[in-house]
């Protein structure tokens, strides 16, 4: 099986076409190597997967016949992604809580203390 139709079909990705442009922008690996959207794949082949800032690393156990419900992925797939991986996105989200967007206006007070700290720390 194709491996963009095996990241279909263990609903991975929604839609094909987008597990075949993950494919063409190198976010898929298959034991260590980038791969085409083309590319078969086997049991026993280790694939990796950059998906929402996380690493995923799965092993192939078996190849469906099509895409299956969610409650029968773990039967064509083991799931080996480090528990690092989502703590490192949670971490992300705290950072990001604060920021604010670009476009949104003069610093604040507070903003203004916090660059004058900065800036004055490097000097």
């Amino acid at each position: 099986m194709r491996i963009d139709k095996y990241l279909w079909s263990t609903r991975y990705f929604k839609t094909r076409s987008t597990a075949t442009a993950a494919c063409k922008k190198g976010h898929v690996k298959v034991n260590g190597h980038l791969v085409k959207p083309s590319r078969e794949v086997y049991p026993q082949d280790m694939v990796s997967v950059r998906k929402n800032q996380i690493n995923y690393e799965l092993k192939i156990l078996d190849i469906p016949k099509s895409r299956v419900g969610a409650k029968l992925v773990d039967i064509y797939r083991k799931d080996t992604t480090p528990p690092s991986a989502f703590e490192q996105k949670e971490l992300l989200q705290h950072a990001k809580d604060y920021y604010r967007k670009k476009g949104m206006g003069r610093p604040t007070k507070k903003d203004r203390r916090e660059i004058d700290y900065y800036l004055n720390e490097e000097e």
